[in-house]
């Protein structure tokens, strides 16, 4: 499943540490939005590990789970489009 992370962190130094922990987890699409494909298990763990990044009086952090016939209809425009990341790699 693809899930978005979208985030709203005033502080630099937490918005930094943030999105240096989600480039682990997914593609960064735009500032403060990540495209993360996994499972609803792992989504809940990276939502438990994200809730001790932040501080949520001051950040707002939202995860979208968007189901496989959404993911089919949605639309981009510009780079880089929407893809799922290939089930498997040649090294």
């Amino acid at each position: 499943m693809l899930v978005l992370v979208v985030y709203d962190i005033p502080d630099d130094k937490r918005r930094t540490k943030l999105a240096t922990f989600l480039e682990g987890y997914g593609r960064r699409v735009q500032y403060s939005v990540f495209e993360c494909f996994m499972d609803l298990k792992k989504m809940q763990k990276l939502h438990a590990a994200i809730q001790q990044r932040v501080k949520p009086e001051e950040d707002s952090v939202r995860l979208y789970w968007i189901t496989p016939d959404s993911f089919k209809r949605s639309l981009a425009i510009g780079h880089p489009p929407i893809e799922e990341p290939p089930s498997y790699y040649i090294v």
